[in-house]
């Protein structure tokens, strides 16, 4: 049907639509106000030729169509089947069923988020997580904060403010969104001290450089990236003990913050907090990366060091909610059961999965898939590699099994062609996000636990 042209008829007036029998749902459903908002929009637009002039209830679909899409969430799962486990634009890490439960139960109600029961008084907020991290990191306190980068632009402040601060310019790292180290040592008011080369930073580097105005050594985990090759760098422990015969406090930023032993579960070995707990006054770490949390960033090392942290004023600017605290205590408990923890922690779960395990099931959506998406698209099953992601292990892979969709016999614009299958995928629903790779759309299944969803979201594309 074509735009109102003008001269015809004109459109019916909002009351006389909102007294329409087909408005009695949406009015329902909406709100009568609602309704008639959305009814003005869709007459603005017949006025404007951008819609056609219908009988009335084609104009009350339109505006019950746009009520709909008004109210979908603009937060929403999705299925990330990108191959990365930990992917930041997708959320990061899944929670255990014991940490969404254990959020569900703070946030409809009063709970004790800064209320000590025992004394009936004030309390502090990290007491709800602290004795747990250094039960399983061996620190001596923790602080929580909203993020990684928070809890290191925190340290920076608290014990370097207006100092010099010593870091090896191999390790002057960006990560996403642009965001540089050496920036936040900027905002922290700490002023940058770069030791050694790119690759070449030896011990030495950092003892000529400590001086009376040095406030911190701070040694940076690499993030996205890994230099190999003729390099060098100072170890923890020989940092450690230089740091501890200069009187300077030394930290180390982990980024990932994993609490076990990767290599025992048969992944690539990822440094752990204990491990550099040893060596370090304090160290920083992200909670919904390997730990498998909720987004946080968690501050562990010596008491002192802590207390003046905490002291800070930029503490409160940066602290979590109940929500948070909620969810990363349940999450820390599992580790006391290390026995099921491969079980019961998604990350751990999705990134232990074995690469038959993920073929067989690829295998068995071969054929649904390719039944949904008939005559639209080529589907095969082909081996592939996942990554961990998030900074995490930025050059190791995953062995794994993925469905690759390619463009059908005769498809001429494959380009345009994979777009528009990718933009279908995503309209979907439940939003099917793959990766595009070697001229073809690629569903890697690694992170695929929910089989009967994923049918159930693909079925809209064509019945089977």
């Amino acid at each position: 049907m074509s735009p109102n042209p003008a001269g015809t008829r004109r459109p019916p007036s909002v009351e006389r639509l909102l007294a329409h029998e087909s408005a009695a749902g949406p009015i329902a459903a909406h709100g009568r106000s609602a309704v008639a908002d959305a009814v003005r929009a869709v007459l603005d637009a017949v006025r404007q030729g951008r819609l056609p002039l219908g009988d009335e209830a084609a104009l009350l679909d339109a505006a019950a169509t746009r009520l709909a899409e008004e109210a979908r969430p603009s937060l929403r799962p999705v299925f990330n089947l990108t191959g990365t486990v930990l992917h930041t634009n997708l959320g990061r890490a899944l929670l255990p069923p014991e940490a969404a439960q254990a959020v569900a139960a703070v946030m409809t109600q009063a709970a004790n988020l800064e209320f000590d029961l025992d004394r009936g008084e004030r309390g502090e907020r990290d007491s709800h997580v602290e004795a747990l991290v250094c039960r399983l990191t061996g620190a001596e306190a923790a602080i929580v904060v909203n993020n990684n980068a928070a809890a290191v632009l925190l340290v920076l402040n608290a014990l370097a403010m207006r100092r010099e601060v010593i870091v090896s310019r191999g390790e002057l790292v960006e990560i996403g969104g642009s965001f540089r180290v050496p920036d936040v040592m900027a905002r922290a008011g700490c002023r940058l001290r770069e030791v050694g080369t790119t690759n070449r930073t030896h011990l030495s580097d950092y003892d000529e450089a400590i001086g009376p105005r040095t406030g911190l050594v701070l040694k940076v985990h690499p993030s996205n990236y890994a230099i190999r090759g003729f390099t060098a760098e100072a170890s923890e422990p020989e940092l450690g003990r230089l740091c501890g015969e200069r009187g300077v406090p030394f930290a180390i930023d982990l980024g990932s913050g994993n609490l076990v032993d990767l290599a025992a579960y048969g992944l690539p070995p990822e440094p752990t907090v204990q491990a550099a707990l040893r060596h370090a006054g304090c160290v920083t770490f992200s909670g919904d990366k390997l730990l498998g949390a909720v987004q946080c960033g968690l501050i562990a090392g010596r008491r002192d060091l802590l207390a003046r942290i905490r002291r800070n004023p930029l503490k409160r600017a940066l602290r979590v909610d109940k929500m948070t605290y909620a969810a990363l205590e349940a999450t820390l408990r599992l580790y006391l059961h290390p026995e099921r923890l491969r079980e019961r922690l998604p990350t751990l779960r999705l990134l232990t999965r074995e690469a038959a395990d993920i073929r067989a099931q690829a295998e068995r959506l071969s054929g649904p898939v390719s039944d949904r998406l008939r005559d639209r698209a080529a589907v095969t099953v082909e081996p592939c590699l996942s990554q961990i992601g998030s900074g995490a292990l930025p050059v190791e892979t995953l062995p794994s099994a993925c469905l690759v969709l390619r463009p059908p016999p005769g498809e001429r614009k494959a380009g345009a062609w994979l777009k528009g299958l990718a933009a279908t995928l995503r309209g979907l629903p439940t939003p099917v996000i793959g990766r595009v790779s070697e001229g073809a759309l690629r569903l890697d299944l690694r992170t695929l636990e929910d089989e009967d969803g994923f049918l159930a979201a693909m079925a809209v594309l064509a019945p089977p």
